[in-house]
């Protein structure tokens, strides 16, 4: 995907802090927090993961559907992300 280089910087971003907030989790369940807390934890952690994913797809709609001149790349395109929301959605 060499069209992420020009946002990898913020896509590390996203994908270090959803890091940091797993860890977070892993912590907070080894001090034995209250569920509550975990549990706000973990829907941050699903609130942030669906962000990044909602900015992939978009990106790869862009860059190998939308934009993409050759029918043979753009039916990969729309392929690998059909594949892809199966995976997400099941």
């Amino acid at each position: 995907m060499s069209h992420l280089a020009s946002d990898r910087t913020k896509l590390l971003a996203r994908v270090r802090r959803l890091k940091g907030q797993i860890e977070a989790v892993e912590r907070a369940v080894e001090n034995d927090a209250e569920c509550g807390k975990i549990l706000h934890l973990v829907a941050s952690i699903r609130g942030a993961m669906n962000g990044l994913t909602a900015e992939l797809i978009e990106d790869h709609l862009n860059h190998h559907i939308r934009d993409e001149a050759d029918p043979d790349t753009r039916r990969k395109g729309t392929d690998d992300l059909a594949q892809a929301l199966r995976t997400y959605l099941k």
